[in-house]
Parts: C-alpha cells; sequence; structure tokens
C-alpha cells in the first residue's frame, strides 16, 4: 500500500487518480490545523497528535505505507501551505531524542525503516535554481524526517515562471532606503507569548529604536481573520519564525501567500528571526531561502537577517540570563547588530549563531535526558516515549 499527499484540485486529481488506484490518499478537505508545537505527540500521547482534525495520525501513515509519494505546489522552494501542514503534522513519525547521522543533529528513528519519498512538484515552469532548491529542501525533510528521496520530479501545469537572473534566487546586497512606517515583528509560532520566537522577538523589541509592535500570527489564525491588516501602515517585517520540518510553519507560509495575492501597499524590509532545536546553523538555510524567493515574488526588499539554533537551550537560557550574559553573548550581540540594521534600513546580512561555548554532545545529552524528565511528569513511562502504532 502506498500513501499520496496531494494539494491539487479535484479537476487536476482526476486526471492522476487512477496510477493511486487502492493507496490511501491524504487531500485538504479544509479542517486541517497547524501544528501548535506542544509536542504532545511526543510526551503525552507519544506517537499521536493531540489535535482531532482528521490528520492526527500522519506518523502512523507514513509507517504504514510502503512508499510515499507527496505532490504539491512548487512554494519559495518548498511545499504549498497545505502539503507543509500536513509535515509538520507528521512530527510524531520520528522520535524526541537526537542523534547524530553524517555530522548532523537529527531525531532519532520511531521505526526500524527506510521510507522512500517521491516529490512531485507542479505550478508555472521553474528555473533552475528553483529546481536546485526544491531538490535541497525535499533532501533536508527526508533527512530529518529518516526517509530518502526516491525521486523528484516537475509538473508544469500552467504558464508563467520567473529567469534565473531574478531577485527570487540572489543573495546579492539591494539598495535600501530607510524604513518609512513602523517596524511589525510578527511572530509565526502557534506557542505565542510562551515559544522561543515570542521570546526572541521581545528581545529584538527591547532595542529597535524605529516604533515597532509584536503581532501574534496565531491571534489571525485561530479566529480565521484576515492577516493582511498587520501590514498596515508598516515599513519593515520581522519574520520571527521557528523551524518546523526544515522550513517554514505552515502557518507563515499560508500568510505569505495571502500576501503575495492580495498585498496591495508599498515594499516592505524584509528582516528574518528565525530558530530551531537542532544544533548546527546550517540547517537553517533552506528557511532563509524561503524568505528570499518570496521576497523576489512579491516584490518585498529582503534584508537578511539572524537564525538562532539550539532554540530550546536559547529560550530557557533567556528567561535566566541578563542580555548579552554568558552562553548568549554572540547571539544578543547579533540581535543587537539586526536591530541597528532595522533603524538604518540597511541589508543585514544572514548570520547564524548558537549558544557560545556550549559542545554539542552535551546540548544533545541535555537534551535527551530531559524528554525523560518531562515524560514522567506528564505520567508517561520514558519508555513508553517509543511507543509504535
Amino acid at each position: 500500500m502506498g500513501l499520496v499527499i496531494h494539494d491539487l484540485s479535484p479537476t487536476d486529481w482526476d486526471r492522476v487518480c487512477e496510477k493511486y488506484e487502492g493507496w490511501t490518499v491524504v487531500s485538504d478537505r479544509g479542517t486541517i490545523r497547524p501544528c501548535v508545537g506542544c509536542f504532545s505527540c511526543w510526551n503525552r500521547t507519544p506517537g499521536q497528535c493531540v489535535i482531532r482534525d482528521g490528520y492526527e495520525n500522519m506518523g502512523a501513515l507514513i509507517h504504514h505505507a510502503d512508499e510515499v509519494v507527496v505532490i504539491s505546489r512548487y512554494t519559495y522552494g518548498g511545499f504549498s501551505g497545505f502539503v507543509k501542514n500536513v509535515f509538520d503534522r507528521c512530527l510524531s513519525y520520528v522520535l524526541p531524542q537526537f542523534e547524530v547521522i553524517n555530522e548532523e543533529t537529527h531525531h532519532k528513528k520511531r521505526y526500524d525503516e527506510d521510507k522512500p519519498f517521491t516529490f512531485i512538484f507542479h505550478g508555472p515552469k521553474l528555473t533552475r535554481l528553483e529546481k536546485d532548491s526544491a531538490r535541497k529542501y525535499v533532501t533536508a525533510v527526508c533527512a530529518n524526517i529518516r526517509g530518502h528521496v526516491k525521486d523528484v520530479l516537475f509538473w508544469k501545469t500552467e504558464e508563467g515562471g520567473a529567469d534565473d537572473s531574478g531577485q527570487a534566487t540572489t543573495k546579492n546586497k539591494p539598495k535600501l532606503n530607510k524604513i518609512k512606517g513602523k517596524v511589525v515583528l510578527l511572530n509565526g509560532s502557534m506557542r505565542s507569548a510562551n515559544g522561543n520566537s515570542a521570546k526572541l522577538a521581545r528581545r529584538l523589541y527591547g532595542l529597535v529604536e524605529t516604533m515597532c509592535e509584536i503581532v501574534n500570527l496565531s491571534d489571525y489564525i485561530n479566529c480565521e481573520a484576515d492577516p493582511l491588516p498587520i501590514l498596515d501602515g508598516a515599513g519593515a517585517l520581522v519574520l520571527c519564525v521557528p523551524l518546523y520540518v526544515d522550513g517554514l510553519p505552515s502557518q507563515v507560509v499560508r500568510f505569505m501567500k495571502r500576501v503575495e495575492d492580495a498585498y496591495d501597499g508599498k515594499p516592505l524590509h524584509v528582516y528574518v528571526l528565525a530558530n530551531m532545536g537542532l544544533y548546527e546553523n546550517k540547517q537553517l538555510e533552506n528557511l532563509f531561502s524561503m524568505v528570499r524567493q518570496w521576497c523576489g515574488s512579491v516584490g518585498f526588499l529582503y534584508c537578511g537577517g539572524l537564525g538562532v539554533s539550539a532554540g530550546e537551550l536559547v529560550g530557557g537560557l533567556m528567561d535566566l540570563l541578563p542580555f548579552g550574559k554568558g552562553p548568549l553573548y554572540n547571539i544578543d550581540t547579533q540581535i543587537d547588530r539586526l536591530a541597528l540594521a532595522i533603524d538604518a534600513g540597511e541589508y543585514r546580512g544572514e548570520f547564524f549563531r548558537g549558544p557560545g561555548n556550549f559542545p554539542r554532545w552535551l546540548y544533545i545529552q541535555i537534551a535527551n535526558r530531559n524528554w525523560n524528565r518531562t515524560a514522567r511528569r506528564n505520567g508517561i513511562r520514558p519508555r513508553d516515549l517509543y511507543r509504535q502504532l
């Protein structure tokens, strides 16, 4: 039995569905909710998401499939909002504990298998660089969910597309002017005030001298309000976001697509303040690439930003240490420089930092031990964290 995850319209699905007769099909029924980053699928109901919307068993579905085919519209170097939502909700397919594979920190396997994934991207004709971006992204996805890429295909289903010289695929320093308007610090995490994205946003808020405000995207997602008013009167947007499955969270992808489709205001300066639980900074590169491509699609001015690794440790230390002290010194230094760049309306470049003088082996050891402690607090035996469905 195979599993196909797709975002095709009913008409387009009818054209290809015969090929997947007998397969389990996951499509957009309009009920899927974004991952809230609660980790309950790891430490409260191991192997199963606590959100009961029909997509709570994605990890088990992937496990029981002989192979997985993913059909998604190419969106800023990765998946569409719906397909990304499905992958965000498949966290239970792996375990919370870390190990080092090919010199990168990844989650341990829940199932002793190497699942084959075929990825099919559809939409306008893609450039060579966009195709390379898609391949790089799905390779990272499979590395972290512990499967492998069987094939990557591209379907041209509509006219259009950029050439290889567009801003969507360049890191060249743009010509910028001083920001005119407020600075919106958009907390893209569904964890809202208690998450690391919100903590970093508050850290930055205290340093930016230009009038700014922190906005929680979850406030709009939860009440299904149009998020476009977030940008009213804005001259700059700072995306304060966590890394979910090697890219932007699904709710942020949906927000960005809404902006591309409907925003008609002035071009904005866009900065990034990203964080992740993994240790190696380079695992944030795909997220930054997605923001660059989005800015190229919308006509915004991409200004770079800061990526923070070992986020769970950093978040805990921010509650304990004053600004610029201890292992957070190099992170806080870069946040300060990011604030200065925002006030000046300057291009920041892309910088990646983790807690200083904190070795990877110690971070993994502490993280793995903490998962067991959290399980006990939740009334779960540590061995039950490994439960298979």
